[in-house]
Formats: structure tokens, sequence, C-alpha cells
């Protein structure tokens, strides 16, 4: 494990971003995934109680259902072969969903959900919904073992442009198997793209329609449960905190986070990038949250954990001295489902919009 290397705050230190390889395709979150496939890798990752976003203290939270994907009611049999464009420019063209290995924790909830989980043979590491606990894991950290892979006989392989290493995926498709690469998410605004690439790949379009339309509803009823700030106050400033203790990381997220869009549907302001911050992530100082000024931190549960919880994050300099950090207003949402964009995104915005403002009875 390099957390030297890994762990280096994004645009610091040439390409020492989490996770980098030279060579590997990332987008604005590619650094991130990487680090939370590590964090999983070495602690686990189930549901808990999730933290009041008013005292910061524990607060039992209904996340049962977050830890399960509902699948639809019926899918009908894969109509292949088909032939699809996969995200890294390449045609493939998929004759059996027998045997399903997706790489990432994302796009199993989709398949799973679409129906087809019986159908799949491994799981990553960031497969963490109960489904897919008992079937074999293909992946260390963020990297893929190929003859893992291939061992299993998959007739399709889904990864995504920040799977790796490189050599990896080449192993799998130099062994003849078909393998399809999908964009990850980073926005609200991906959903639908990226159920609709995984629905046509497995010959299965309609149900990716069903699931589509099911899911944009779903997220569209919590969006608009998210009250209107009160006469006099605005909008919360929420800000997303990227946190691993064990590897001293603290970074604040930016316009480019993938947290944006979340936030501002919860019906709060991203701190982040209104205080001007554009990249993806920057290293937390003092005078970056002071200027981003948040009254709620957002974070991930096992970040939280790694800092020692509320008392220790409030210890990171900087933080104390926010209205957040005064009040103690820390939101915590399990690591594999916040910014994954998928079928449970409903749920991840319901619980963000419940901690946010609990003043308003919202229902987490």
């Amino acid at each position: 494990m390099r957390f030297s290397q890994d762990f280096a705050p994004p645009g610091q230190g040439g390409d020492r971003r989490p996770g980098h390889r030279p060579g590997r395709a990332r987008g604005p979150l590619g650094a991130l995934a990487a680090a939370l496939a590590l964090s999983l890798a070495l602690t686990g990752c189930g549901s808990g109680t999730g933290t009041d976003a008013r005292t910061g203290t524990g607060a039992a939270r209904p996340e049962q259902a977050v830890d399960r994907v509902e699948p639809l009611a019926t899918t009908p049999g894969p109509r292949l072969p088909a032939t699809v464009k996969s995200a890294d420019g390449t045609r493939v063209t998929i004759g059996s969903a027998d045997r399903i290995v997706p790489l990432t924790g994302g796009l199993s909830e989709i398949v799973f959900t679409l129906g087809l989980g019986d159908r799949v043979v491994a799981r990553d590491i960031t497969a963490t919904f109960e489904q897919a606990a008992e079937l074999p894991v293909v992946t260390r950290a963020h990297d893929v073992s190929a003859e893992s892979v291939l061992s299993l006989r998959p007739t399709v392989v889904l990864a995504e442009t920040t799977t790796g290493p490189a050599e990896a995926v080449e192993q799998i498709r130099d062994a003849g198997i078909p393998l399809v690469v999908v964009a990850p998410a980073e926005e609200l605004s991906d959903v639908d793209r990226r159920i609709d690439a995984v629905a046509a790949a497995l010959g299965v379009p309609d149900a990716g329609t069903e699931l589509k339309n099911r899911t944009r509803s779903r997220i569209e009823a919590v969006r608009t449960s998210a009250p209107a700030p009160a006469k006099g106050r605005g909008k919360p400033r929420v800000a997303f905190l990227y946190l691993r203790g064990s590897a001293s990381v603290y970074l604040l997220g930016g316009r480019d986070s993938g947290a944006s869009s979340l936030i501002e549907a919860a019906g709060a302001v991203d701190a982040g990038k209104a205080s001007g911050l554009r990249k993806d992530f920057t290293a937390i100082t003092s005078e970056a949250l002071a200027k981003a000024a948040p009254d709620a931190i957002l974070v991930m549960r096992k970040g939280l954990e790694s800092v020692g919880g509320v008392d220790g994050l409030v210890k990171i300099p900087g933080v104390a001295e926010t209205p957040a950090g005064m009040d103690r207003r820390i939101v915590s949402i399990d690591d594999g489902v916040l910014l994954n964009y998928g079928p449970r995104t409903d749920r991840v915005l319901s619980d963000l919009i419940a901690q946010l403002h609990p003043e308003d009875g919202a229902d987490g």
C-alpha cells in the first residue's frame, strides 16, 4: 500500500493523485474512486448509524434499505447479440450475458437493479450491498486481477474509464472477453446515461428505460421535498470534505468534486464551488475553509471515522472556526453510495435532506 504517493492531494506533486497510474484515463472523480476502493478494502463497508447534522452525535437512521438494491419486478431475457460503443472508443459485440462481471460498485448496482443479479459471477470491493456480498472479489483496492476475472469464465465484463491497471484490462480483452467501458458518474444528470449504457450492453434496453424512468421519478420526488429556506435565511452552505485520516488526506471539494449537483438538489449551496474553487479537490487550509464558510460539512462515513469522528474532525485546522464546526453540523453518508449516481441516489438524497434540514422533519 503506497499511502505516501497514492493519497497525495490531487493536483499536487505531479501525478501523485490517489490511485493514479500513468496512462489510465480518469475523470474528476477518478482519484476519489481509487482512494475509496482502498479504504473499503482496508475497513470493509456496511451501514450503521449516521451523524446528526445539528449536534454531531451518533443518530440512528433507517439505512437498511440503502444496503440492498431493489430489482425491477420483471426483466425479460437479454436480446443478444448487441454491439455497443464503449466509452474508450472501441465497438464491442456482446453475445451472451450469462456470466457478468461488473468491475465497480456502481455498475454492479445497476446490473442487479435491472434484475440480472443472478447472472453476476464476481464483484469489485466497492459493491457493498447485501445481494452481492457472497460473490468472489476480483479486485484488490482499485486494481483488477485479470487472472481472477478470467478464471470465472465471464461472457461480458463491465468496467469504467477509471478501472485498471491498463494491462489487466487489455489482458481480459486479449482473452476474447467482451469488455465494455462506461464513463464514470460525476453528477445527477449522469444517472440516465449510465443505466442506458449498461442496459444496452446486456441486451435489456426496455428494462433500462423502465429503470431510468423509475429512478428519475424517485429522485425528482425527493428533490421536491427539500424545504425552501426560512424567511430571511439563505440556503445552507455545505462543504464536501474528503478525509482519510490514516493517510493524512484532508481535501475540500470544489466545482468538479462530484458532490455539487447532489448538494444543490438537497436545497443547499456547494460552499467550495461558491467560494471559487474550480477544480475537483484542494488541500484543506484554514484560509480555504474561511472563504467557503460552510454551515454544514458533508463527509463519507468511513472518512469521518478515520479522523476520530466529529471530535477529530473539528481538530483539523480551520474546521472549528467555520459555522459548521462551531455548531458541529456534520452530515455523513455511506461511502459506497454517496457518489454512485445510480438507482439508489434517491435514498442518498433523502438521507442528505433529512440530515441537512432536521428541523423540517424530513424523512431519511
